[in-house]
């Protein structure tokens, strides 16, 4: 690749037709920067001196390409081999710089899948999200966590496969209330169940999760055949009903077709500048569930957004990260459909179809999607103007210059003084940004001494923001009274930041919720709301937010303690020791429990080291 750089010093002085007559005809990625040199645009081309050149005839039929061409003040464009490879650059650019002027969607999370543990004696089924390090089958990926579960739940009905941790199931003697209630088979106590009898179930579930329901449905409806004509009435009933759940899944979906490809339905909608895009999976000719997409940054919409390039946009930055199925279904055929194509073929190694709705089937898929998407804009819509109601009601209380659109809350968590944590949540435009949480180990403070605490939260946080130039909230929310109030306003006084509104919560009386009392620096009298006030309630939630962060991290921080300073107190164990054996039991108290023969089997621990660890917990003869 090759970069070839308009004059960004002198921006003012960009001679956009003398540009233009030195541009390079090859592919590549144009970067459009204004006067400040900030980047607003960022583009593929095949032809970069044809596309460039277009952006500045003398008129366009776009509001959005008007205003932003007006703003240019130069342009840096990377030469690339391919458009292939322009498109995966500039899919990289806009993650990294996300330009005002580029559709951009938030696609951060990784998706959950069901894990099978094919490698073990007595598989299990479980939930699971990263990286996929353990030997096993992985079915998925679900669309949220969500359709994970009700899967998990529908197939312990239909087929008693353990769904527990392998340190439950390790250490077992008596069968769990999950057997007790037809949930699981007991593979952890011998003689409930035989071995071949659980693999079949562990089979017949590995099958519906490819796809072959149908296969299970038919090889069970010959067992209960057989069943009935040997007088086994009782064995007949029993797979009668795990065909009966087994279609009674299938009906809730759309298309049952033995041998489906993976297929994702794409549907768009918009309504009031704003845009929904509605993903829909299935895998196995199964409706495995769906997910709703908002693109951030369209704020510059004046009339209909181009669908075409939102749903490019879409494809693009989703599937970077995310599993590419063999079809992908579009209400409409893109201009640079077959770019797309070859893209997600080489991701998937395999090929990648892009297709619009032609046959009844397909028809009816993408009206499904579509419904989804109307009613999930809908329902953004109408919780967005909440949230800003909300904004606005907290902004006539505290009587500040504008809705709060970034707030900032901190607390302190600790136990008598020890391990003592402060949390501080972020919120966006009315809702949790966990992305932007930061937790801060308090240090150098009296035990208890939640003021200090709150000071040292606070100058370290706002004294880094300032340092390296980033963005200060538009209201700062501290958890207490008066005293935790003089802390913040002492804080950004010696740090010169006075001008940041600011305003404490303390509990009301009998500490009950919607009694809260607000204080600010210029009403140290207090705000008494009614319990039933928006702004209160927004108060409250980012308060209950940053509680809850803060004594989760206050106990990750104190369960560590506890489990290290245990097992680093015994001469002899190491870190990896240590490591082996907390994977190997799943916790300190059943290390603590664990006779010398257990601790003896785990992998590096000899019997000198197993000797140690037993009369450390037990007392030496």
């Amino acid at each position: 690749m090759r970069t070839e750089n308009s004059d960004l010093e002198n921006p003012h002085q960009f001679d956009i037709d003398a540009y233009l007559k030195q541009l390079t005809q090859r592919p590549g990625v144009y970067r459009m920067y204004n006067q400040h040199g900030k980047i607003i645009y960022v583009g593929k081309a095949k032809n970069l001196k044809r596309r460039v050149s277009s952006y500045f005839k003398k008129s366009h039929d776009e509001i959005k390409t008007s205003v932003m061409v007006a703003q240019v003040a130069s342009i840096e464009v990377t030469v690339t081999d391919t458009e292939s490879e322009a498109l995966i650059l500039e899919n990289t650019l806009i993650k990294r710089h996300k330009p005002k002027y580029n559709i951009l969607f938030r696609d951060d999370k990784s998706y959950p899948y069901i894990f099978v543990s094919t490698g073990k004696e007595f598989p299990s089924l479980s939930y699971h999200r990263g990286a996929k390090r353990k030997v096993g089958r992985y079915f998925g990926p679900f669309p949220n966590a969500s359709a994970v579960h009700q899967t998990l739940q529908a197939l312990q009905k239909i087929f008693p496969v353990r769904q527990c941790a392998e340190s439950v199931f390790n250490h077992r003697s008596r069968p769990c209330l999950q057997y007790q209630i037809k949930r699981c088979s007991g593979p952890c106590v011998a003689g409930l169940v035989s071995k071949q009898e659980y693999d079949e179930d562990v089979r017949h579930t590995l099958m519906f999760l490819e796809g072959k329901s149908f296969d299970v449905i038919e090889e069970l409806g010959r067992k209960m055949e057989q069943a009935s004509e040997q007088l086994e009435f009782e064995q007949a009933a029993h797979y009668r009903d795990k065909v009966s759940a087994l279609r009674a899944i299938q009906s809730q979906h759309l298309i049952n077709q033995p041998g489906a490809k993976d297929m994702d339905v794409l549907a768009i909608t918009q309504q009031a500048n704003q845009v929904c895009v509605c993903l829909m999976m299935y895998r196995g000719g199964n409706l495995w569930g769906s997910e709703h997409y908002y693109p951030k940054q369209l704020e510059w919409l004046e009339h209909k957004v181009d669908e075409a390039a939102v749903l490019s946009a879409f494809i693009t930055q989703h599937y970077e990260h995310h599993p590419v199925p063999a079809i992908v279904l579009l209400p409409a055929q893109l201009p640079e459909q077959s770019l797309l194509e070859g893209w997600l073929s080489e991701k998937r190694q395999q090929k990648v179809k892009i297709q619009q709705p032609v046959q009844q089937t397909a028809k009816g898929l993408m009206q499904l999607a579509t419904t989804n998407a109307i009613s999930g804009l809908k329902q953004h819509l109408g919780q967005k103007a909440s949230q800003y109601e909300r904004l606005q009601a907290l902004q006539e209380v505290l009587a500040l210059a504008q809705p709060p659109q970034h707030m900032e809350c901190f607390d302190i968590s600790h136990t008598q003084g020890s391990h003592t944590i402060a949390s501080c949540v972020v919120f966006k435009d009315g809702v949790p940004n966990t992305q932007l949480y930061r937790k801060f180990n308090i240090e150098g403070v009296q035990a208890g001494d939640d003021y200090a605490a709150m000071y040292q939260a606070l100058e370290r946080r706002y004294s880094r923001i300032k340092k390296e130039g980033g963005a200060l909230p538009d209201l700062i929310v501290v958890d207490g009274g008066k005293g935790q109030l003089n802390q913040a306003i002492e804080v950004l006084k010696s740090l010169e930041l006075e001008s940041v509104p600011l305003v404490s919560v303390a509990k009301g009386e009998g500490r009950k919720a919607g009694l809260e009392i607000l204080y600010t620096p210029y009403n140290v009298e207090g705000i008494d709301l009614e319990s039933d006030d928006m702004a209160l309630h927004l108060i409250n939630y980012i308060r209950d937010e940053a509680h809850r962060f803060a004594i989760t991290q206050h106990r990750a921080k104190r369960t560590k303690a506890q489990t290290s300073s245990s097992l680093e107190a015994i001469e002899g164990i190491g870190p990896k020791t240590r490591k082996t054996l907390l994977l190997h039991f799943g916790g300190l108290n059943e290390i603590k429990n664990a006779s010398m023969q257990e601790l003896s089997k785990v992998k590096g621990v000899s019997k000198d080291k197993a000797q140690k660890i037993y009369d450390f917990f037990h007392g030496s003869l």
